[in-house]
C-alpha cells in the first residue's frame, strides 16, 4: 500500500498516471452511449479490459490512473453524480487489487512480479485475480450507488461483476502482448520504475489478501444465505474489502 503514495515522489510514475487516465476515459466514453445497459448508470464497459493489465503492469500508476480515468469518462460522457464516487474507488480497487494479490495471495501468489505466457501458474492467477479485483469493484460501487437510492445493490453487482471479469479475463490478450515491450523496450515496468523496496511483511500481506478475496465472495453472495438486506451486507463487505487492502 505504501506505494500508492511513495509513486507521487517519481515523476515517470506520474505520467504514467497521467497516461492510464486519459488512454481509460477514452476507452470509457467511447462505448457510454452505445452500449448503455442502466442509462445514465452504467454500459457494456469494452474498456475494462484495461485496469487488470495496466495494474499489473504500471502498478499504482494504473490504480490511479484507472480511478482518475473512470472521473473523466463520467465528466466526458455526461454520468457525472453522486455514484461517480464509488466509481472513484472501485476503478481504483480493480487495477490495484490485481498487482497487489500478486505476491500475497497464498497459496495462489508468484514471487516475481514477470508476466510469463509460458507458465500457468501466471494464467491461473491472472484470472483469479482479475475475479476477485472485478467483483470487489462491482461490491463497492454498488453500495455508493444503492445508498444514494440509484440502482438496487442486488441487481447493480450482478451488472458490474460480469462486465468486469469478461472485460478483465479478455485483458489477458493485451498484457501478453504488450508486457516484453513495456518492460524491456520502454523499461516501464512499474516495481523497476519505482524500485519496489525488497522489505515485505508477508503474514500481514495474506491476511489483506484472503480478507479482500472473502469480503468480496460474500459480498457478492452473503445476501443470499445471511438473513440481511444486500445493501447492508454491501457496505459491510465494502468496509471489509478497504480494510484488506490497507493491509496489502
Amino acid at each position: 500500500m505504501k506505494a500508492i503514495f511513495s509513486m507521487w515522489s517519481n515523476t515517470r510514475m506520474i505520467i504514467l498516471t497521467a497516461v492510464c487516465a486519459a488512454v481509460y476515459a477514452a476507452a470509457l466514453n467511447a462505448f457510454k452511449t452505445a452500449l448503455p445497459l442502466i442509462p445514465g448508470i452504467t454500459e457494456v464497459r469494452v474498456g475494462n479490459i484495461f485496469p487488470v493489465p495496466v495494474g499489473l503492469l504500471f502498478g499504482p500508476a494504473g490504480a490511479w490512473g484507472a480511478a482518475i480515468g473512470n472521473v473523466i469518462g463520467d465528466m466526458l460522457g455526461g454520468t457525472l453524480g453522486p455514484g461517480s464516487l464509488g466509481g472513484f474507488f472501485g476503478n481504483f480497487l480493480a487495477a490495484y487489487l490485481p498487482y497487489s494479490l500478486w505476491t500475497t495471495w497464498v497459496p495462489f501468489r508468484l514471487k516475481s512480479r514477470e508476466w510469463k505466457a509460458g507458465n500457468a501458474r501466471c494464467w491461473l492467477l491472472y484470472f483469479l485475480v482479475a475475479f476477485i479485483s472485478g467483483g470487489a469493484c462491482a461490491v463497492v460501487i454498488a453500495a455508493v450507488v444503492d445508498a444514494f437510492g440509484i440502482v438496487p445493490y442486488s441487481i447493480l453487482t450482478k451488472i458490474i461483476v460480469v462486465n468486469n471479469v469478461v472485460a478483465g479475463w479478455i485483458g489477458v490478450t493485451l498484457l501478453t502482448t504488450v508486457f516484453g515491450f513495456v518492460r524491456n523496450t520502454l523499461h516501464l515496468f512499474w516495481p523497476e520504475v519505482l524500485e519496489e523496496e525488497a522489505s515485505e511483511k508477508p503474514l500481514l500481506g495474506t491476511v489483506g489478501a484472503w480478507l479482500v478475496v472473502l469480503a468480496t465472495l460474500f459480498g457478492l453472495v452473503g445476501q443470499y444465505v445471511l438473513p440481511l438486506e444486500p445493501s447492508r451486507w454491501g457496505w459491510l463487505a465494502s468496509l471489509l474489502i478497504l480494510g484488506g487492502s490497507l493491509l496489502l
